[in-house]
């Protein structure tokens, strides 16, 4: 401790230039302030200021040293500042950009409000790729493997696209056995609200083979859309697992083209880089981790 009182003395020497200014920034005497830094010197075995009467100056040894001073100073005021929030009580404003995926996070972030009165959330749900520092978010949900080197990020899970369709299309239209059959079906097709662009379906394809082409039955930009109307029995359409496991479980829609589909995706919640996030983006972190994918906790 004495020598980290040295390295504030010397500080503040330096900045001051001047050893009454200092010990009166410091609440000491002049007198204290030049004991301390002459034992820093003979410690060190080096001069660190030229004296005279009526001023101080560093020397070169001295330069060299504040750069190091501060640093450390600053080091150890951050690891106190990240103690202090580590031991707070979560609160705030949580800006969180999210994924058109409500049915998946609505209810988690509802128990998440529940369980944390203090923090207010701030959603934003757009399929948009957002600069998550730029653009002032706390965390966002996405889908993919994270590339910005400025975020940290947690895996919540996976999910795998299904296609799906009720059975009473099917009895009315065929079971498709290859994905070229999909020609002759009615598709149920998300678009991007951003780009405009419609979602691929992640068929798996043989090496150069083309692309099956899917005819456009029906466009919407949201999840709810093509189940109500792949329940109605009005086509095929490709939609998460997690967003209709009831159906499947109760037979109200039926999985087609299985071993045709591309492998599952991951969510990831990402947040500035920080060796220690707030107390807010800690919570939700967990939070997530936890409620999103329960079943896939323990997974890679």
């Amino acid at each position: 401790m004495d020598s980290l009182s040295g390295f504030a003395v010397f500080v503040q020497v330096a900045e001051s230039r001047s050893f009454v200014a200092a010990g009166r920034l410091l609440g000491v005497s002049a007198s204290a302030v030049g004991k301390s830094i002459a034992r820093l010197e003979q410690r060190l075995g080096v001069r660190l200021f030229h004296r005279s009467t009526r001023s101080v100056a560093l020397t070169a040894e001295g330069a060299l040293f504040l750069e190091r001073s501060r640093r450390v100073l600053a080091e150890i005021e951050a690891a106190e500042l990240e103690l202090a929030e580590a031991t707070a009580a979560p609160r705030g404003r949580l800006r969180v950009s999210l994924p058109l995926v409500s049915s998946l996070v609505l209810p988690v972030l509802g128990d998440f409000m529940r369980a944390y009165p203090d923090i207010a959330l701030d959603l934003d749900f757009t399929d948009q790729l957002v600069d998550v520092i730029e653009e002032g978010f706390d965390a966002v949900v996405r889908t993919g493997e994270p590339a910005d080197s400025r975020l940290s990020a947690r895996r919540l899970g996976a999910f795998q696209a299904m296609l799906v369709a009720s059975p009473e299309y099917l009895a009315q239209r065929g079971t498709p056995k290859v994905p070229a059959e999909l020609a002759r079906h009615a598709c149920l097709h998300y678009r991007f609200p951003h780009t405009g662009k419609l979602e691929p379906w992640p068929l798996r394809r043989a090496p150069g083979e083309p692309e099956p082409a899917l005819p456009t039955s029906m466009i919407c930009n949201n999840i709810e859309t093509r189940l109500c109307f792949a329940l109605r029995g009005l086509g095929i359409a490709c939609l998460p697992d997690f967003a209709i496991q009831q159906q499947l479980a109760d037979g109200s829609l039926c999985q087609v083209l299985a071993g045709h589909v591309g492998p599952a995706k991951a969510f990831h919640v990402l947040w500035p880089a920080s060796r220690h996030p707030s107390p807010k983006v800690r919570a939700l972190v967990d939070f997530l981790s936890a409620r999103l994918f329960p079943a896939d906790q323990g997974r890679a």
